[in-house]
């Protein structure tokens, strides 16, 4: 996901040499520098060169594309290779672009959608922001702030939104999608909020919808992070309509020929297309049979309760979860369990808010970046979490992560 610009290859310090101002001694002053001196300012430059905003390009080379086709704009994410993770630069195109659609007289809808085959969008892109954080930049608060801000301007947006989320939709990939007015799910889609596996919690909006879910899914996806696919995701109530991945460049096509559409026209649209999709009809939905289970256990009050009551269910289900659980950083299971709970009554601007803090906390802490190392970069799966265990994680700690920020507050 991390995608170092062509001024660090080969020899970085070379490149970035005419780069460097004055304040860095480590580099401008290479002769009586420190190599661990000189690296970190080396870092720094790489985050800052990687995020330096993107001159606005409309060829088929940039990040995101922004078209106005008939009564429709159209944003399209353009990094297939990183599966079209978000970065900070599409963030500060799409958010302005959905502003002026929305006060557009000639705008009459907006759809999103993704390139490349595989993913609608897996999400942020967690390398550069791990970092960002590593080096103190700046890049850790911008991110999440615009993230948040462009999740907000979604979920208020007067013009009816359509995400067509084929493929990977994953953590930030839910957040450009979920608080629209439609979502199309494939039979390709992937759907997950795998962010407590990375010393992170289901952020973007997640405090909002997930418990808003019916029963307690929410809950129960936010603290597993279980993946749903295709039909699935309409059925847990993620997705508002399904069609086959096929047809997805004919709705596309429809949609923009509609003549100054209503809400209702384009959502007649998207019915007559869900109405003739026939794969996957019969199927049950995978949760159906552990529902009973799910609404029970998950209804609980703490993590240490929801696991004391899976060791009681002891059924192979709640095993799996019980084992899926304990390799979660416990921090995060804290943090997502108190952001649900308190989320459910909240506006989404309450949430974003309350999210924002929090993903400072995680910048500040450890588990995020031993995450993303166990994850990410080392992939071996085994992260140290600390503290290692439930119990260990105070409630005072967990107060201090939901305290207001004062200045450095989200304002929306």
């Amino acid at each position: 996901m991390l995608l170092l610009q062509a001024a660090t290859l080969a020899s970085p310090t070379k490149q970035l040499h005419h780069l460097v101002p004055s304040h860095f001694p480590a580099l401008s002053r290479t002769g009586s520098s420190t190599p661990s001196l000189r690296l970190k300012a080396l870092n720094r430059l790489q985050v800052i060169l990687q995020h330096l905003k993107m001159s606005k390009q409309t060829d088929s080379t940039a990040e995101v594309l922004l078209e106005k086709k008939g009564g429709a704009g159209i944003i399209t994410l353009n990094r297939p290779k990183a599966l079209n993770a978000l970065n900070l630069s599409m963030i500060q195109q799409i958010y302005p672009q959905i502003k002026t659609w929305e006060q557009d007289p000639e705008t009459f809808l907006i759809i999103i959608k993704g390139t490349g085959g595989k993913a609608f969008c897996a999400g942020g892109d967690i390398r550069a922001i791990t970092e960002a954080g590593k080096v103190g930049d700046e890049l850790s608060q911008d991110f999440f702030r615009g993230e948040y801000r462009l999740n907000n301007a979604i979920g208020t947006c007067k013009k009816p939104y359509v995400a067509l989320i084929d493929g990977i939709t994953m953590g930030g990939g839910v957040g450009v999608s979920v608080h629209g007015h439609f979502r199309v799910a494939t039979e390709k889609t992937l759907f997950a909020m795998p962010e407590t596996a990375i010393g992170l919690f289901p952020d973007v909006g997640g405090g909002y919808f997930l418990p808003r879910l019916s029963g307690k899914i929410g809950y129960y996806l936010a603290l597993t992070g279980c993946r749903l696919k295709g039909r699935d995701v309409l059925k847990a109530g993620i997705a508002t309509h399904f069609v086959e991945s096929e047809k997805l460049p004919a709705l596309e096509k429809d949609l923009i020929a509609l003549k100054s559409p209503s809400k209702e026209k384009i959502a007649d649209l998207l019915n007559s297309y869900h109405m003739k999709c026939t794969v996957d009809q019969e199927k049950e939905f995978v949760l159906d049979e552990h529902m009973e289970k799910i609404n029970s256990i998950f209804s609980a009050n703490s993590m240490e309760e929801i696991v004391k009551k899976l060791r009681q269910d002891g059924s192979p289900f709640a095993m799996k979860q019980l084992e899926t659980i304990n390799k979660m950083s416990p921090t995060s299971l804290k943090l997502t369990l108190r952001q649900l709970r308190e989320g459910a009554s909240m506006s989404l601007q309450e949430v974003l808010r309350m999210e924002y803090r929090l993903s400072q906390a995680c910048m500040k802490g450890h588990d995020f970046y031993e995450g993303v190392r166990a994850v990410l970069i080392d992939k071996d799966q085994s992260p140290k979490w600390k503290p290692a265990a439930l119990e260990e994680v105070s409630d005072e700690f967990v107060d201090n992560c939901f305290k207001p920020l004062g200045n450095d507050d989200l304002r929306l």
